[in-house]
């Protein structure tokens, strides 16, 4: 076959199987995204939560800033963020994943699906802070520009175009650019003496079996693994741009990437997502055995070509510029292109990633306590957090208890105030913060005072592990949070310190 006719051929492979398969996962995220947050939207968001949603829409500046609130803080929930309707909208946001898996009216789905969960992210404060909640909402938006209009389920009428193409390929290359380049430019020395392993396993948020194991591995192993990352992470990225070849092994490389990730960590739907979206990588003939039979593309209209262009092009130049701010002397980006950044921030349209750059290298953990009588103290029991020494690390993964992963945050600095918030609902017994616990102390009745003692845990080597069955070491440090109390009734429920005579 000549030269000129294999570059035809290259040319022309299509990407509707591929937009097919990447929609049905996208689909399959949002409903652990919408199920995952439904199981603890109440406890943290709502009326009797940690952070009430309607604290933030109820707020008196924004009857003075009137309308543009949409604009600052677009949230369908400023037409109402009752518990009943906070709950309702995941299971809005589950309907309509299914209906994306199913592929029946996947443009408007998707719109819906990105709008419903961009409400509860620009109300959610720290519990929706997180880089997956961030991704989510770029692919969401992205999907919702790229899909194909049509009700019935298939891979489209028309060809994904070259722009489209090219703006996933662009979030892929971000992504994995962006966490290399962090890692690099923190000038954290775990990460330039590649001993950023010898930490990892042991601190990250939450753990899982097969981290503890990966802790046990000799030094050596573990240095040759965090070169890897590095290398996987800065110079991947490039296969991105690479021919199709380069471009299917740097799919099986980054893919292979994040199952490790996957088992070693928990950190939600972040590596599944970081997976799908690799599947832009691949091209209609690396996923014939999958669907061996696609029906014909119908010639792309010329408005579907510039209208597609029209939509993604402003994303890729945000994410170019959003890659080009990360140099040592960052260009000034042009008037219209730093305004258009402006206008789009609230919709997490373009956004930055870059996981672990600085590296922990402790392991402080908060147990929370409570009493009757100033005394005696209960430690409440959390789901997945790390806690007793000699309960096995738990695969969370794709689910996300957001609570204990803000916990691990919490434990690096000083109280930040949803714990004081949290306290308070302790205190009062909020059945739904309670029902975010795998256990209370206290029953019906809530306690009188709650505190947090401060613990430093390791982990156990395998010697330690089979003579005593502990999978950490622990060492109390001292009290995070001193004996706090409510205030007396009559007034705003409030917190006050006890001091222990």
């Amino acid at each position: 076959m000549g030269w000129k006719q294999t570059r035809g051929l290259a040319r022309s492979v299509p990407h509707r199987r591929v937009r097919q398969a990447f929609l049905g996962a996208l689909g399959g995220i949002y409903f652990i995204a919408f199920t995952s947050l439904g199981r603890q939207v109440l406890g943290l968001h709502g009326a009797r939560g940690i952070r009430p949603v309607r604290d933030v829409v109820d707020a008196p500046r924004w009857a003075v800033v009137g309308r543009r609130r949409w604009l600052e803080v677009p949230s369908l929930f400023w037409w109402g963020a009752s518990d009943r309707a906070l709950l309702g909208g995941t299971r809005v946001g589950q309907a309509l994943a299914l209906a994306v898996m199913a592929g029946v009216l996947p443009q408007p789905a998707l719109a819906a699906l990105w709008a419903l969960y961009l409400s509860y992210v620009s109300v959610g404060r720290e519990f929706l802070s997180f880089q997956w909640d961030a991704l989510l909402l770029e692919m969401g938006l992205l999907a919702a520009l790229t899909a194909p209009a049509g009700w019935r389920p298939g891979p489209g009428r028309w060809e994904p175009s070259a722009w489209e193409v090219a703006a996933w390929r662009m979030l892929l290359f971000r992504l994995y650019l962006g966490s290399g380049l962090s890692k690099l430019q923190s000038g954290d020395p775990t990460w330039r003496q590649l001993t950023a392993c010898d930490f990892y396993f042991e601190t990250a948020p939450l753990p899982t079996r097969v981290g503890w194991l990966a802790h046990q591995t000799p030094p050596r192993l573990r240095r040759w693994s965090t070169a890897s990352v590095l290398v996987l992470e800065t110079l991947g990225p490039l296969l991105v741009l690479a021919p199709r070849r380069a471009r299917f092994a740097g799919f099986g490389l980054l893919s292979a990437l994040q199952a490790l990730i996957f088992f070693t960590g928990n950190y939600g739907f972040f590596n599944v997502q970081s997976a799908v979206l690799g599947l832009w990588l691949l091209d209609d003939e690396a996923l014939r055995r999958v669907f061996p039979s696609t029906p014909r593309a119908r010639p792309r209209p010329v408005w579907r070509t510039v209208g597609g262009a029209v939509a993604v092009a402003p994303l890729l130049a945000l994410g170019a510029n959003e890659l080009l701010a990360r140099l040592p002397r960052p260009p000034t980006p042009p008037r219209w292109l730093d305004g258009l950044d402006t206008w789009t921030r609230p919709l997490r349209a373009v956004n930055s990633y870059g996981l672990f750059a600085v590296m922990t290298v402790r392991r402080p953990e908060i147990t929370l306590e409570g009493s009757l009588d100033g005394h005696t103290w209960h430690p409440y029991t959390f789901r997945y957090k790390v806690d007793a020494v000699d309960e096995a690390p738990a695969q969370v993964a794709p689910y996300q208890p957001r609570l204990d992963w803000q916990m691990w945050f919490a434990a690096l600095g000083s109280p930040p105030g949803w714990l004081l918030a949290l306290v308070v609902r302790l205190l009062e017994g909020s059945p739904e913060v309670e029902a975010l616990f795998a256990q209370t102390p206290f029953g019906p009745r809530p306690p009188r005072y709650v505190r947090g003692v401060l613990h430093e845990y390791r982990m156990t080597d395998r010697k330690t592990r089979r003579c005593t069955g502990a999978w950490w070491t622990r060492e109390r440090v001292g009290l995070y949070l001193p004996p706090m109390e409510l205030a007396p009734p009559g007034g705003e429920r409030r917190l006050r310190r006890y001091v222990q005579a």
